[in-house]
């Protein structure tokens, strides 16, 4: 209470002027305090504001990643099921594949079969041929430098249907398809011969593959080959002396207009100006050229061919019958003339006999057929 008053005292004791200074010092002290108090609820506000935008950045950012992982969750849904689509597909395409593969493999076999079955080997013996007359056709009209330079050919090859007869087994055609078609119908016949019978089976015949196709040749007037030229000398000597050496009348050549030489292997075409002499030197087949020595040089037509027209064929006899399960009761000519009189009896089922073959066991015998026996079947 003592120190209140003394200070009440103290300030009343204190000079005007004083107390104005300090009055001014107060006021000055209470405008800054109310300047940093301002300044501190302006920073307040600014911290407020910043702390709600961030919080709101903060939420946006959370919102934009939610949206993200929903986004990608979904693409990562279409893309899975977008695999698994090409998964499939691929597997399927794998089956259609390993089936392709399987059918294609089949198709081979079957090709192999039909090429094996179709395949022609035929040893075709050499033979003169006499062409009567030239048959002018609308592709010589068209082309006469080529008639000029080759003389062509027309080959039509024709392989008869055939079939193989074994021992025990008779083939037998009627002049009548119905007739053939009566014994056909038969599960068994039994055949008389002397005081025995024999049971014989009739059945179709399956003949092989046949074949027709044309063979076009060309044979060139002017060029002929020639063979076993060993090359003797240096590459180019050895030409001049094979070109000089066609080129001498007086040995059948004639004027060379080009020459193709493979030295390897001693071989090469030698073209002549005119024709003719080409013709008439692969007759000779042999011609004799002067290099070290006289070197004797094989000389051949140069042609080419072309298969054309190529067709298969399968053959149905339609009046003829297979025998089969034959007993040899009597010897061959016997057995067959009782066959004969047998399937030529109308009481029989039979009729008139065209022709007739029967084999004893043990034999083998390859039957052709004429185009009028088997009815042919393109295919």
């Amino acid at each position: 209470m003592m120190s209140d008053k003394k200070e009440d005292m103290d300030y009343e004791n204190v000079p005007p002027a004083q107390q104005l200074s300090e009055l001014e010092k107060l006021r000055k002290l209470v405008e800054a305090a109310e300047t940093e108090k301002s300044r501190l609820l302006l920073e307040k506000m600014d911290t407020d504001d910043t702390k709600k935008k961030a919080q709101q950045e903060t939420t946006n950012v959370m919102n934009a990643e939610e949206e993200l992982a929903a986004g990608f969750k979904l693409k990562m849904k279409d893309i899975q099921s977008e695999i698994n689509h090409i998964r499939n597909t691929n597997q399927d395409l794998k089956n259609k594949l390993q089936l392709c593969n399987e059918q294609l493999k089949a198709k081979k076999t079957e090709m192999d079969n039909l090429q094996q079955r179709f395949k022609i080997k035929a040893q075709i013996p050499e033979k003169k041929m006499k062409f009567t007359q030239v048959e002018q056709t609308e592709e010589d009209e068209f082309d006469e430098q080529e008639h000029d330079e080759y003389i062509r050919a027309v080959f039509t090859i024709v392989q008869r249907p055939s079939f193989l007869l074994k021992g025990g087994e008779a083939l037998i055609t009627f002049e009548e398809e119905k007739v053939a078609d009566q014994i056909l119908r038969l599960p068994k016949c039994t055949v008389a011969c002397d005081k025995t019978r024999s049971e014989v089976k009739p059945g179709n015949i399956n003949l092989e593959p046949s074949a027709k196709f044309e063979v076009h040749i060309r044979v060139s007037k002017k060029t002929i080959m020639f063979s076993n030229a060993d090359a003797v000398l240096p590459d180019e000597r050895m030409r001049d002396r094979l070109e000089l050496g066609f080129s001498k009348p007086r040995r059948g050549g004639g004027e060379v207009e080009g020459l193709e030489y493979d030295v390897k292997n001693g071989t090469g075409k030698i073209t002549f100006l005119n024709t003719g002499v080409a013709e008439n030197m692969a007759l000779r087949e042999k011609f004799y050229v002067d290099t070290i020595g006289e070197m004797e040089v094989n000389v051949a037509p140069l042609y080419d061919y072309q298969l054309k027209k190529f067709q298969t064929f399968l053959g149905v006899p339609k009046r003829t019958v297979l025998l089969r399960g034959i007993q040899d009761l009597s010897d061959e000519e016997d057995m067959q003339d009782h066959l004969e009189i047998h399937f030529q009896k109308p009481s029989n089922f039979g009729g008139e006999v065209e022709s007739i073959k029967y084999l004893s066991s043990g034999k083998r015998l390859r039957a052709f057929f004429s185009e009028d026996i088997a009815e042919m079947e393109v295919q």
